[in-house]
């Protein structure tokens, strides 16, 4: 080989060198920062698989073709901000927030793309600015329908209509409670039933809240959507049962912890949407033009196991429109 054949060769490979290495460079694997409201995984059971699942569905696998990095606050607000903070410093690609979860997440950032779910209020709690353009970084998925707390409240008094005094289960640092107890108040009003709310900030707060509605002669109880709620659902079960109290709640989760009914959306399916998302704004759509899902279906659920112990009789009609019944 000529000497000048040589140096054409090793210019030509020297040239394709940057090329072959991205070529050969590994593709960065997207990460996922979840930050959910609970202390654990198995507080978080059924959201937790559900929302793994919908990334499944999605074509991807932890530890595959993407991470996942979950964080449990435990309710704690100062926890929530550490954890946002420390998800963000993680540079991921994109932050899943759940529940109370999502504002924390917003106040950490301002760029990385956020999909909230179980948004009871995305507009009040400063999430977005409309369903249809959220704006800005966010979007996600409402379980939001403040009339749902008229339909509890109308559910509770056909399953027991000599019902005329409900209490209320209220998170007064949230700020969507006083919408609720608004909603109930007036749908009370028309039902012939007395509303009334019972504050409850913290898991030990229950006991006393139910104490007090039974020496204010309630006769059943009224809990809607928020994540404390969820936290303390066996609690709230428990609790209701002992003092036979006829309860409504707000999820599936609620029911199966030995309440009487729950009407409200379905929250797994829920948690696995919220991985098509995220999935959409991987593949390069923006958040602040991605609609915010709302609630269209909601489901009645009725426990006739519960109802048996607290001695009422479900109406046949109650029971033919229910989605569910669990014997």
């Amino acid at each position: 080989m000529r000497r000048r054949e040589f140096i054409t060769l090793l210019g030509s490979t020297a040239a394709m060198w940057p090329r072959l290495a991205r070529a050969q460079r590994p593709h960065r694997i997207p990460k996922i920062g979840v930050l959910w409201h609970a202390a654990n995984i198995e507080e978080e059971t059924p959201y937790y698989q559900s929302l793994v699942e919908g990334f499944r569905k999605q074509g991807y696998v932890d530890g595959q073709n993407i991470t996942l990095e979950h964080r449990f606050p435990d309710e704690v607000p100062e926890v929530f901000d550490r954890m946002a903070a420390e998800l963000v410093s993680l540079m991921c690609d994109v932050l899943v927030g759940a529940g109370a979860a999502a504002p924390h997440l917003k106040k950490a950032t301002k760029t990385i793309p956020i999909v909230f779910l179980f948004g009871f209020d995305p507009i009040g709690a400063g999430l977005i600015e409309n369903f249809a353009r959220p704006g800005g970084n966010v979007t996600g998925l409402s379980n939001f329908s403040v009339q749902l707390s008229a339909k509890r409240l109308q559910y509770l008094k056909e399953i027991v209509p000599t019902v005329t005094r409900v209490g209320l289960l209220i998170n007064p640092n949230v700020k969507i409670s006083s919408l609720y107890v608004q909603e109930a108040t007036e749908a009370g009003i028309k039902l012939g039933v007395d509303t009334q709310g019972f504050e409850v900030r913290a898991l030990g707060d229950f006991e006393p809240a139910f104490d007090a509605m039974v020496k204010a002669g309630m006769q059943g109880v009224v809990a809607n959507g928020e994540s404390l709620i969820f936290q303390a659902r066996k609690v709230i079960a428990d609790l209701a049962l002992a003092r036979n109290l006829p309860s409504c709640g707000y999820v599936r989760e609620l029911l199966e912890a030995g309440g009487l009914i729950s009407y409200g959306v379905d929250q797994r399916a829920m948690a696995r949407r919220a991985a098509v998302y995220v999935d959409r704004i991987l593949k390069g759509e923006k958040p602040a033009e991605l609609p915010v899902e709302q609630p269209t279906r909601f489901e009645l659920l009725i426990n006739l196991r519960t109802a048996n112990a607290l001695g009422v009789t479900v109406p046949p009609t109650l029971i033919a429109n229910a989605d569910e019944v669990i014997e």
